[in-house]
């Protein structure tokens, strides 16, 4: 076997593992929605342990991410078992299921979701990767707001631009330092081993580069403000 064959095959083993991984966490994380959709919100939101199975649904969901963005980078480098697959989506499909991945663990921290978004509106894009970017997106939210989140979808300037904007504080400035570091693909600007969410942005930003239209290409940019003058995360693809 040369080196070519050898590497090929540990890439796919290494698919294959964060596929695995991610089945399992997927188990984990529907057991736990269950159990704190079953709870009462009047009574058990206040318990030790309901707050405990909240954070570990969230912890759960970072996994997730993690390992979709794995995924995505696997996708990028072209191995044809995981193409990069642009479909017609309806950005309300897209919301709603965000909104639904999203809805358990936005209860349980008591998190109000909106949703702004062009009924009528299609897009062409990879589902499963615009899916997981923009999910990391609210569950990176949910550090910074107070109470709310809004997902908004629309046309503008011939590009889809999707936003996820909080009530919060707005990011930090090293977050936001990273987040430009990731964008200008500088990767020293970004300390992966521990900044997790320099690492999502990373992604974020590579899954938004694949999205490529008439020489033009998807970007992601943050910035505070916004309608709740917290925190926005957006996303724009061609």
């Amino acid at each position: 076997m040369d080196d070519t064959q050898h590497s090929q095959q540990l890439a796919l083993f290494l698919a294959s593992t964060a596929h695995d991984m991610k089945n399992s966490i997927s188990v984990l994380s529907g057991t736990l929605e269950r159990l704190l959709d079953g709870a009462s919100p009047q009574t058990d939101t206040a318990d030790p342990q309901f707050a405990q199975m909240a954070q570990m649904l969230y912890q759960t969901r970072r996994l997730n991410d993690n390992l979709m963005q794995l995924l995505a980078l696997y996708k990028q480098v072209g191995q044809p078992e995981y193409p990069f697959d642009v479909q017609p989506i309806p950005a309300i499909e897209l919301a709603e299921q965000v909104a639904a991945l999203g809805r358990v663990l936005l209860q349980s921290r008591g998190i109000a979701f909106e949703v702004e978004v062009d009924p009528n509106l299609i897009w062409h894009l990879d589902e499963d990767l615009i899916v997981g970017v923009v999910s990391h997106a609210v569950n990176n939210a949910v550090n910074y707001t107070r109470d709310r989140i809004r997902l908004s979808l629309r046309q503008h300037d011939e590009v889809l631009e999707i936003r996820v904007e909080d009530n919060g504080a707005g990011y930090p400035q090293a977050l936001l330092d990273a987040g430009a570091a990731a964008m200008s693909g500088v990767s020293s600007g970004v300390d992966f081993r521990t900044n997790s969410a320099g690492l999502g942005l990373y992604f974020a930003r590579e899954v938004a580069r694949m999205h490529r239209h008439r020489g033009r290409h998807g970007a992601v940019r943050l910035e505070n403000g916004g309608s709740f003058g917290g925190g926005c995360f957006i996303l724009t693809l061609p």
